[in-house]
């Protein structure tokens, strides 16, 4: 099977440790950031997505020739509850997956959050911010942006992982197949995500756009344009 989700023995001794420090010091970084993000809205829901992410990568969904995928999450966690927090929400998915459930493994648990926490969140929150620049000014722009950074995070994190498997693989399966196989099976995928992401949240903006992280500056925005007719006209 095509998967980002790293098994354990599947790359060297070398390249897990070195992607377990670098998942280590990523984390670290987001435990700080995310003391900016998290508030009396951003702190509960931040639980809920990590809870959504959990039960979502449960469900495999078929994309052919015996291939799965589940979400990933990271335009999903990045979205709605802001980068720093949505890196910490997708470790401590992989985390508790990794020690009660054996998926994944612990030994890869640093190259999954590596893959997925940190390449996947990062590249999305990326992604939907330049997205939404050249997007209308509005909160229903994040949907859209928020549905296009998850259908590129899913095969750049695809690609991410063809190059540890070409400094670390262990199995002897030659490059080019593992990255036609990672990227093109990812990118069909990250459709499945893309889908996934817009209707989450499309409908949480539809009911409560201030709980989208990413939609804050535009409600900020739109806010001040109301203020400004009513200042003048005082």
């Amino acid at each position: 099977e095509a998967k980002v989700h790293v098994p354990d023995g599947f790359l060297d001794v070398p390249t897990s440790l070195a992607t377990a420090g670098v998942a280590v010091v990523g984390v670290g970084l987001a435990l700080r950031g995310a003391r900016k993000e998290l508030d009396e809205r951003t702190a509960p829901l931040a639980g809920l997505v990590a809870a959504f992410i959990f039960a979502a990568q449960m469900v495999n969904f078929p994309v052919g020739a015996g291939t799965s995928g589940h979400l990933l999450g990271g335009a999903l966690a990045a979205a709605l509850v802001g980068p720093w927090t949505g890196v910490l929400c997708v470790s401590v998915v992989l985390l508790v997956q990794g020690l009660l459930f054996a998926d994944g493994g612990l030994t890869a648990l640093g190259t999954n959050i590596t893959l997925m926490a940190l390449v996947g969140v990062g590249s999305a929150w990326l992604v939907l911010v330049a997205i939404r620049k050249v997007l209308p000014a509005k909160p229903g722009s994040v949907v859209l942006a928020s549905a296009v950074a998850a259908l590129v995070s899913v095969p750049v994190a695809a690609t991410v992982f063809t190059l540890l498997f070409a400094v670390g693989g262990v199995a002897e399966v030659p490059l080019d197949k593992v990255l036609v196989a990672m990227v093109g099976w990812h990118s069909l995928i990250g459709l499945g995500e893309a889908v996934i992401t817009g209707l989450v949240v499309g409908a949480v903006i539809a009911t409560r756009p201030d709980l989208v992280y990413a939609a804050r500056p535009l409600l900020a925005d739109a806010e001040l344009e109301i203020r400004k007719p009513q200042e003048a006209q005082a």
